[in-house]
């Protein structure tokens, strides 16, 4: 049976709730009972009367049916209330009296406070309810199941924004059943906040036999997937709306069945796999909603002509590709929110011609090319294309006939040329963000900005320079300026400020500024204000701690030359961030505020101690650095009141005494910085179950004995630093369990023992620096190791450039790890370890035997320092597969054989020490290897070719001068005697020679047999050291490819040569 055009349809529709929508028009007198009843209802309620505008009006003379929110038929029967927003909540039971108006056939009842009354079993008494509204009217417990007996109802709202007080349905899969299968005439249906909480083979079922159904609302209702397709039953359904529900599924392909649909939205629902993109072309569609959906993937199609879209909201969703051409033939857009996901190229240049857009963010994407110009989108309000790719200048000029635009955000792209004063004189514009870019140049004066409605200007991060224009500080209804981050030069003076009441946030951060301190004295609304990195001298005055008039909330005066603070002063109680950190203040540490969150006196000159009273102050600290200063003293063990606290940084300080065990309890801590301090003593096993610590850092200290056990609780341990103390353990290997850790360095202790871990069968996949230098470890090298460690092996696709704790959600604070590594002999600290530098430092050990080929699968290493060790065998050819490689050290060890040609390809190569091994052959030509000086390959006597001054002979070409060192002491010590040992060596070689030229060309097959036979003869004549000889010299075959008939007289001659020295045999007799 063909179905019903859509218009039919919403005619159909529209007739059957006409009676839910339109107050009756012709009335009868109303009927005394009615009236009473009326009156008692009134009686048992509670509302207030200077919000109410119907209840109030209410009394005992005139006729009822003209009261406010009532409607009667014909003959004096109530059949409608309206009493929404009324302010009503319950007083006595007389309220109830309501359910008697049994020809009540609307009853409205929403946006009140009924305050956790459940819903009266009396309501199913009004049978010939056609629309029921209870939405936000506070009600719960169970939906009666007597609903079910209001067959006629077409309109049902039982919503509940307030989901503390919620309403449910019947805790089992009958009772759903029973409670909607009889209520066969809905139309609409609004269960949002309602706990059903049901599986998606029930919900579908129960939902899908309202056959009439057009609108389905459950949002929040605790429904699981899978959707099934028992839902097509729904033929008429023009919205569904399934947001905030656990769905975990995909989205069915049966959608696009839906021909009637006008709005879907899915928002929140962990979908996953790939969106239809037939959903997309559906003609009726007017709006999708799928964001906060990160593991739902899609791109958009291409779109028809006259298409209906009016809302596309695909924000913080998986889907990528690039906007196609074709959305500009969406005229009716009005909204269109695609920020954070994927999407990619170029903006299609026909989005400017969307007249009806109002909305437009696509902001934290992969955008690129040139902004639009949005000029025929006159009814913009919005728009946010921040946190893409963006490059070239901005045709503001064209945004001049946008008068409604109220917001402008382009930060974080890389978008050039000058700021046109134009913006500052669109009348509705209140917020324009154009922070970490390259504009550039100055910015001239505007006449009449004290018009401008602007609150929010952000130009931080650009290149801009000059004198700050004067307008700026006209813009009366200012309330947060960012400028830092540029180049302005000139004086702030106190005149510019008085045009600003409304200032609460004021950033003037890194420029080149004189800062009059008069300038801001005034300013009583402030609650944020940021002068770092702005040359000012002196005190701090007593009256900066009086601005913003006791609202003062955060206050940054670091990264100045500030001498002192003035006396007498006192912090207000109210400031929760205060930074004063890279000044040259001195002195006793100034108390802190008392309520205060971040705090940060680092890189000053503070003395003497840290206040015994310290922890009074820390209640409700998540952020303390007082590192960096000339502080001493042991830690107060009152700091442990700290209970929130997440970063504690004390480096850098001549702190002494033992480290309180009640520090490392701290549940919240993240960050612990304790290094370069006079500690000793034992590190407490105090570590809590829940531990929270991702780094640890305690080096240069005198602490002793051995790793606590109790920090394998630890982990989500990244940073554990305790290089440079007394510590006597072994390798740490219960940290295996901090699967994350990144950066691991014990050096300059007494650890000892082998670095395998047998017990464990995973390693740190993210490990990204190791460095156990100068200890006492042993063993081999495990091959297994190098395997394991990923990171080091592909390129991370990671935001975060530097290795970071981010603490204070929402505040993007971030505390930025650092390490101290050796490089090229030099100890540097990296106050910031980027996520590129991957480093291994096994230095200073008891290392031995060969370095593991598995080496060469670590791509991404940046340093390698194996040096001082004992290890043996040749250099890996493996190590040239270490493109990145920029520092190589195998310096001071035994290591044989021929340099790899491959390390001539290594083109970062900035440092490289090979010096007292056992090298022998010609050093690689390579455009890199030759600018290292001799210094390089010291040591290596079989070592020959720039930049040494030995030049190579075809044997040390070839790495067999170690032949020639073998005789120079013999040599040496019998210069004027006949040396019949080498006159018998010229004649085995000769000898040797005539036999194989001879066996080669008569007998190809007597040829191998001799050769069998002689490697037998020297195997058994040369013993062990000799067997050594051979190995090299079949090393040497494989390498330059070389036949064994090229070497076998090479091999006869020293066989003769040794029968000789060793047995006494005279070949010259």
């Amino acid at each position: 049976m063909a179905k019903p055009p859509f218009l039919l349809l919403f005619l159909m529709f529209f007739s059957q709730i006409l009676t839910c929508i339109i107050t009756v028009g012709a009335f009868g007198k109303c009927l005394s009972d009615q009236r009473l009843t009326l009156l008692q209802f009134r009686d048992g309620l509670l509302f207030d009367s200077t919000l109410s505008n119907k209840l109030v009006h209410w009394n005992q003379s005139g006729d009822c049916c003209s009261w406010g929110g009532v409607a009667c038929d014909v003959v004096g029967h109530v059949i409608s209330l309206e009493l929404d927003n009324e302010t009503i909540s319950v007083k006595n039971e007389d309220w109830k009296s309501l359910f008697t108006l049994r020809h009540l056939e609307r009853l409205n009842l929403g946006d009140n406070n009924f305050d956790s009354v459940e819903i009266p079993e009396e309501l199913s008494n009004l049978t010939r309810l056609k629309c029921l509204n209870l939405s936000n009217t506070g009600f719960t417990g169970q939906i009666p199941l007597g609903l079910s007996r209001m067959k006629s109802l077409v309109t049902l709202d039982l919503s509940n924004r307030l989901l503390d007080r919620r309403i449910q349905t019947k805790n089992s899969p009958g009772g759903l059943k029973a409670l909607f299968n009889n209520l066969t005439e809905l139309r609409e249906l609004y269960l949002d906040g309602v706990n059903i909480s049901a599986e998606g083979s029930l919900w579908c079922d129960v939902f899908s036999s309202l056959s009439k159904l057009q609108v389905l609302s459950l949002t929040s209702c605790h429904l699981s997937g899978p959707i099934t397709s028992s839902l097509l039953d729904l033929s008429s359904l023009t919205t569904l709306t399934l947001d905030n529900n656990n769905l975990s599924t995909v989205v069915p392909e049966f959608f696009s069945s839906f021909t009637n649909l006008t709005s879907l939205s899915l928002v929140s629902c962990n979908l996953m796999g790939k969106f239809p993109e037939e959903i997309f072309q559906l003609p009726t569609l007017q709006r999708v909603l799928l964001s906060d959906n990160p593991f739902l993937r899609g791109s958009l199609p291409e779109f028809p002509n006259q298409g209906s879209f009016t809302e596309i909201i695909l924000s913080e969703t998986n889907f990528s590709g690039s906007l196609p051409d074709s959305i500009g033939n969406l005229q009716a857009l009005s909204r269109i929110d695609l920020r954070t996901s994927n999407f990619s190229g170029p903006i299609p240049a026909n989005l400017s011609n969307l007249e009806n857009v109002v909305y437009l963010d696509l902001s934290h994407n992969k955008f690129n090319g040139s902004v639009p110009s949005f000029q025929m989108s006159k009814k913009l309000v919005h728009v946010d294309l921040s946190h893409n790719s963006f490059t070239g200048p901005v045709p503001f000029a064209q945004y001049a006939d946008l008068r409604d635009l109220e917001s402008i955000n382009m930060g974080y792209n890389s978008l050039t040329g000058n700021i046109p004063l134009s913006l500052f004189t669109l009348p509705s514009l209140q917020k324009l963000k154009l922070s970490n870019n390259k504009f550039d140049g100055l910015m001239n004066e505007i006449p009449n900005a004290s018009s401008s409605l602007l609150d929010v200007l952000d130009l931080s991060s650009n290149y801009l320079g000059g004198s700050i224009p004067k307008f700026i500080f006209e813009l009366k209804r200012l309330s947060v300026l960012s400028l830092s981050w540029n180049t302005f030069s000139g004086t702030v003076s106190l005149e510019m400020f008085q045009g600003l009441p409304h200032l609460s946030e004021l950033d003037l951060s890194y420029n080149n500024l004189s800062i009059d301190a008069l300038a801001i004295q005034n300013q009583s609304g402030t609650i944020l204000l940021d002068l770092s990195l702005n040359h000012i001298t002196g005190q701090i005055p007593n009256w900066i701690w009086d601005v913003g008039g006791g609202y003062l909330r955060q206050l940054n005066l670091s990264f100045n030359l500030l001498a002192e603070i003035q006396k007498p002063y006192t912090i207000p109680s109210a400031l929760l961030v205060l930074d004063l950190h890279a000044n040259q203040l001195r002195g006793e540490i100034p108390t802190p505020p008392l309520q205060f969150i971040y705090l940060d006196y680092s890189s000053n000159n503070f003395n003497p101690s840290i206040p015994p009273n310290i922890g009074d102050y820390l209640s409700y600290a998540v952020f303390l650095s007082l590192s960096n200063n000339s502080i001493t003293g042991a830690i107060p063990e009152s700091i442990c009141n700290a209970t929130y606290i997440e970063v504690l940084d004390l480096s850098k300080n001549a702190l002494s005494g033992k480290l309180p065990a009640c520090i490392l309890g701290m549940e919240f801590l993240g960050v612990l910085n304790l290094g370069e301090n006079n500690l000793h003593g034992l590190i407490p096993n105090a570590f809590p179950d829940k531990c929270s610590l991702r780094t640890l850092d305690l080096r240069m200290n005198a602490l002793e004995g051995k790793i606590p056990r109790s920090l394998q609780n630890c982990k989500q341990l990244q940073v554990l630093n305790v290089g440079k103390n007394k510590m006597e353990d072994t390798f740490p290997c219960m940290l295996m369990k901090a699967t994350d850790l990144l950066v691991l360095v014990l050096r300059s202790n007494r650890f000892q023992g082998e670095t395998v871990c047998p017990r464990y069968n995973h390693s740190w996949t993210s490990l990204q620096i190791l460095d156990i230098a100068h200890n006492n470890f042993s063993g081999a090298l495990s091959p297994k190791h190098f395997f394991n460690w990923r990171v080091m092996m592909t390129e991370e696709d990671n935001e975060a450039k530097y290795l970071q704790f981010g603490f204070m959600e929402l505040s993007n604070l971030y505390y930025k790890d650092a390490v101290t590594l050796t490089i090229k002999g030099l100890e540097l600290e990296l106050v910031k370890i980027l996520r590129v530098y991957k480093v291994i430092d096994f230095s200073g050990n008891k290392f031995h035997g060969q370095i593991p080929m598995t080496i060469g699968e670590l791509k991404q290493l940046y340093i390698l320092n194996l040096s001082h060790n004992s290890l043996t065998g040749m250099i890996p050819e493996a190590i040239g597969n270490c493109t990145q490689l920029g520092v190589l050290d195998l310096s001071m060890n035994q290591l044989t054989g021929m340099i790899p040609v491959k390390l001539a390809g290594l083109t970062f190569l900035s440092f490289l020490n090979l010096s007292y091994n056992q090298l022998s052959g010609e050093i690689p030509v390579g455009r890199q290897l030759q600018t290292f000086t001799d210094a390089s390959f010291y040591g290596n006597r079989g070592l020959c070719g720039f930049p040494l001054s030995i030049s190579c002979n075809k044997s040390e070409a070839n790495g067999l001068s170690w032949i020639n060192a073998s005789f120079e002491s013999e040599r040496d010590s019998s210069r004027n005697e006949i040396e019949w040992e080498y006159v018998s060596a010229a004649l085995g070689f000769s000898v040797g020679l005539g036999i194989i030229s001879w066996l080669n060309f008569s007998s190809p097959r007597w040829w191998e047999k001799f050769i069998a036979l002689v490697l037998q003869l020297l195997l058994r004549i040369l013993h062990r050291q000799w067997t050594l000889i051979l190995k090299l010299q079949v090393q040497i075959l494989a390498m330059y490819h070389l036949s064994v008939e090229t070497l076998l007289p090479l091999v006869i001659t020293v066989m003769l040569w040794f029968l000789k020295d060793k047995h006494g045999w005279d070949f010259a007799a």
